[in-house]
């Protein structure tokens, strides 16, 4: 298995014009790559979300269900810090199409507890959600991280913001088309499978019609995705830019071993700062977007404008973000704390204004898309400062333990297992105070890395 996902060897360097249109040409061909690649995990991501909605007719309970989607962010967590040390010293090329395949198999199986179990075994068939949907989130956790190699090897750091900016819209562009392919994959697939029985028509839209769409996207990303531009041929980006992190050396671009990566990673404690303020991110995040579906539906909207809602959520996040990665580069001059503390201000002003008016479905939909609009700029630069603040070479595994607080502590443990019994046991007003209490710490913890990110502004370009 290591030899199939070993990095390419480095290539003689070529220089010259027809090297630098090369080196041009490859920068966007691998870009679409892991653009397309990444939107494909989103497609078989968080569809048990959409799901919940439909499950409640046959007896699963809102706590019970919120374990099963814990299962997803708790493996996503483990995954994206674990299997990111096996990124940084895997192909890209081969790690990212792999995950895909994987994760898209075990979405495909989601159907088998109802279907095959049913609701009459209730427990056995909520055991089997919990250890799919596990898998679900395990094999998505081989997603980011060769997208984070790919970006410290092509594009150098006061550039990434933008890039990544643009990048990280794939997962809102995969993650808005789990509800359209949701309603009609049913429609139009679920029909022909289950005849008259309507109640089972979700179970094709949500699990195995993104599924297969996914295995085709597999197939695309591994066509365009290269590992790093030494293995094409071609200079480190540093160099062929002009442009040096704080963290680059030579050594960066050797292939460290899983002691090393680690322990260059555990020891940064401004990592554990973005860290910690990204678990409170994710749980504003996955807050609204995991349970937005089950508000609405209990606030009398039925589950086709659920999904738009969930689409329109995922889609206004895309020119926050870009927004966002462009003002972090051009605005504040590759720092990342700045923009990320305005934009959760922001967030958290949009969230009171939700809950004041929880009535009133009008402006719960405009602050859904606002806070959409707003919490992806910070989730995106958190990701790009892991990448800053580690050398390439272990890059990986810096963004995996973000993510591993993100996923681990703010959305398995917060934003769905709290969130899930606070709704039940109190009421949703409970939640927005839990989510508005998230915003602050979020700040707080930010804040932490401000000085740390002003030599940018000496070493302006």
């Amino acid at each position: 298995m290591w030899n199939f996902l070993a990095p390419p060897a480095y290539r003689a360097e070529q220089s010259g014009p027809e090297a630098d249109a090369r080196y041009k040409k490859l920068r966007w061909q691998v870009f679409l790559g892991i653009f397309i690649g990444y939107a494909g995990f989103y497609i078989v991501r968080k569809n048990f979300s959409m799901a919940i909605p439909m499950l409640a007719p046959f007896g699963f309970e809102k706590g019970e269900l919120g374990v099963v989607l814990s299962m997803n962010a708790v493996a996503y967590g483990f995954s994206k810090f674990i299997m990111a040390s096996v990124s940084d010293r895997s192909n890209a090329r081969r790690f990212l199409p792999l995950g895909l395949c994987l994760a898209a198999l075990s979405m495909m199986f989601m159907i088998v507890p109802i279907q095959c179990i049913g609701p009459e075994h209730k427990t056995w068939a909520i055991v089997l959600m919990a250890v799919l949907n596990f898998l679900v989130g395990w094999f998505n956790g081989m997603g980011w991280p060769p997208c984070g190699r790919v970006m410290t090897h092509w594009f150098s750091i006061k550039e990434r913001g933008t890039w990544m900016s643009v990048w990280n819209c794939a997962h809102n562009v995969g993650g808005a088309l789990v509800g359209p392919m949701a309603v009609y994959g049913a429609t139009w697939f679920g029909a022909w499978f289950y005849g008259a029985d309507e109640q089972r028509y979700f179970l094709i839209g949500t699990y195995l019609f993104p599924a297969c769409v996914a295995l085709l996207i597999a197939v695309i990303a591994y066509c365009l995705i290269r590992d790093t531009p030494q293995s094409c041929g071609l200079p480190a980006v540093e160099k062929w830019r002009g442009d040096y992190a704080k963290t680059y050396s030579e050594k960066a671009e050797e292939v460290l071993s899983t002691r090393e990566i680690f322990k260059t990673v555990l020891s940064n404690r401004f990592l554990w700062y973005i860290a910690i303020a990204n678990a409170f991110v994710y749980m504003v995040r996955y807050g609204c977007l995991d349970w937005a579906p089950t508000i609405l539906t209990e606030q009398g909207i039925d589950i086709k404008n659920a999904g738009w809602a969930y689409f329109a959520y995922e889609i206004a996040a895309i020119p926050g973000t870009i927004i966002c990665g462009w003002l972090s580069d051009h605005v504040f001059n590759g720092r990342r704390a700045v923009p990320t503390i305005i934009f959760m201000a922001i967030v958290a002003v949009c969230i009171v204004v939700y809950w004041q008016n929880f009535d009133n479905i009008h402006i719960v939909l405009f602050c859904l898309i606002a806070i959409g609009f707003f919490i992806y700029g910070p989730v995106m630069l958190i990701g790009v400062q892991a990448l800053d603040l580690a050398p390439k070479n272990a890059a990986g595994t810096a963004a995996g333990l973000t993510g591993f607080m993100g996923y681990v502590l703010g959305t398995a443990l917060l934003a769905n297992v709290v969130i899930g019994y606070v709704a039940e046991a109190a009421g949703w007003n409970w939640t927005f105070i839990l989510l508005i209490g998230a915003c602050l710490l979020a700040i707080l913890f930010m804040a932490l890395t401000y000085k740390e990110e002003q030599y940018l502004i000496k070493n302006k370009k």
